[in-house]
């Protein structure tokens, strides 16, 4: 298992490097003046001659591209152009609010999905099933900005005043109060690198408000998640769904279930300790992969619905043209596609313990 796991890291090595190289080029190729977007109408020529000059942009690409690597060595992911702040106090700020949406929504999507798929294969050619493949056909070809405007508008406006009524924006209702972790455990003081993971934390008002036992905030944060939550999952719930469906009917029709069958094994130990427990491996690959989808949606998501999360940070370095916040989110969001598709190789020995992982 050790051996696997080093192996699979080295692998990421290149894998990273190529990423970082693609971003790095494709963020200069955007149109544009970096100089123009950040300086507006006091950009006159030797303001950006000192601009160009500050950011390294007036070096080669070959040396910029080198002069990145060796910060991204040291550890320093770079300054804001637009912002002016360091990056790394940008993720921490920005970077909690796409996870626990990420979070929720891929926990929604598996939920729902892995049910709605295993009760259509249980009842296969039925009405349920029938109805649950349709709704699932028509969640993937909903786009994410279309679900997250007709959410918006019938839950916020069309149900407004109803007790099923929702939030539209935001993550906390005008007036909600949420203390971040330092100060409701009463250390203001801590400084350094423990404060920062605090910080980290306690920007995950939905989390730290549980820990914390911050009650009035984390059910508000729970219902102004709701609908970018389902907005950003319903693709993914789609997808997992019907990939449940196919394994659990490829499983069902094979000889050691018609064997538990036969000698009186109710149907739902048959489907459960027998189908289904030998059909998840296919299901938590598209799991582990969807999260890559979640990640990318979460532009939208965020945008639509006014999060401060990586998604809408993202969109406004892009159309600033903001190269240093584009290549660190890049870079972060693929390390962490990285991890998640680590973590699903090894549940593989533990889902099914005929894999051994060498």
């Amino acid at each position: 298992m050790l051996q696997f796991v080093l192996r699979r890291l080295l692998l990421a090595v290149p894998v990273l490097f190529g990423i970082i190289f693609l971003v790095f080029a494709l963020a200069r190729l955007l149109p544009g003046d970096p100089c123009l977007a950040a300086l507006q109408e006091r950009a006159s020529e030797a303001a950006c001659a000192v601009f160009n000059q500050r950011y390294g942009l007036d070096q080669p690409l070959p040396l910029q591209f080198l002069a990145y690597i060796g910060q991204l060595a040291t550890g320093d992911l770079g300054n804001s152009i637009r912002q002016g702040r360091p990056v790394a106090v940008i993720l921490v700020e920005r970077m909690p609010v796409t996870l626990e949406l990420t979070l929720f929504a891929l926990t929604f999507a598996s939920i729902v999905g892995v049910t709605l798929g295993r009760l259509a294969a249980r009842r296969r050619n039925s009405a349920l099933d029938v109805a649950t493949m349709f709704f699932a056909n028509l969640g993937v070809s909903i786009p994410v900005f279309v679900l997250g405007l007709l959410l918006a508008y019938l839950f916020a406006v069309t149900l407004r005043g109803t007790p099923i009524a929702l939030p539209p924006s935001g993550l906390l209702s005008a007036g909600v109060q949420h203390l971040p972790l330092a100060v409701a455990w009463g250390i203001p003081d801590l400084d350094g690198f423990p404060r920062a993971i605090l910080d980290f934390v306690s920007n995950m008002r939905i989390t730290s408000s549980l820990i914390s036992g911050q009650w009035e905030p984390f059910f508000d944060g729970l219902k102004h998640m709701v609908l970018p939550m389902v907005a950003l999952g319903t693709i993914p719930t789609a997808i997992i769904a019907r990939m449940t469906r196919s394994s659990m009917l490829d499983v069902l029709g094979l000889d050691y279930v018609r064997t538990a069958r036969a000698k009186g094994a109710s149907e739902r130990i048959v489907n459960g300790r027998h189908a289904f427990r030998n059909a998840v491996l296919p299901v938590v690959t598209v799991i582990g992969l969807s999260l890559g989808a979640l990640l990318s949606g979460a532009v939208l998501t965020e945008t639509i619905f006014l999060l401060p999360g990586m998604g809408r940070t993202l969109f406004e370095a892009i159309t600033g043209r903001d190269y240093i916040v584009i290549q660190a989110f890049t870079l972060v969001t693929a390390v962490l596609y990285i991890v998640i598709n680590l973590i699903v190789d090894v549940s593989y020995a533990y889902l099914d313990p005929r894999i051994r992982l060498r």
